[in-house]
């Protein structure tokens, strides 16, 4: 494999939840930290949140552990990388899952 490839997969693989951790709409409003004007942006991150965590995310996902798996099949498996492709798997459909256990955690902590 092209290792320009697997680092570039790895890296989106671990970008894609923090930035849709950081963009979620429910967050900001239960905070309350959209500034005037902010209308838009929080739709379009919205929007975002929502076609990455459908189509886009289960196509992105099924590739990666499609490819763990020929590799495996191959004997060319490095176990660093196959398991950072089904830990990212895990933290981007759990995503909000995990958000909501921190909030939890943080009310009940005031």
């Amino acid at each position: 494999m092209n290792q320009r490839l697997v680092s570039r997969l790895r890296s989106a693989l671990f970008a894609l939840p923090v930035s849709l951790l950081s963009a979620s709409p429910a967050f900001a409003q239960a905070v309350g930290a959209n500034p005037a004007g902010s209308g838009p942006i929080v739709a379009a991150m919205g929007w975002l949140q929502g076609t990455l965590l459908g189509n886009v995310a289960t196509a992105v996902a099924v590739i990666a552990v499609a490819m763990v798996g020929f590799m495996m099949l191959t004997g060319r498996m490095n176990w660093r990388f196959g398991a950072t492709v089904i830990i990212g798997c895990f933290i981007l459909f759990g995503a909000s899952a995990i958000v909501s256990g921190i909030q939890s955690t943080a009310q009940a902590a005031h």
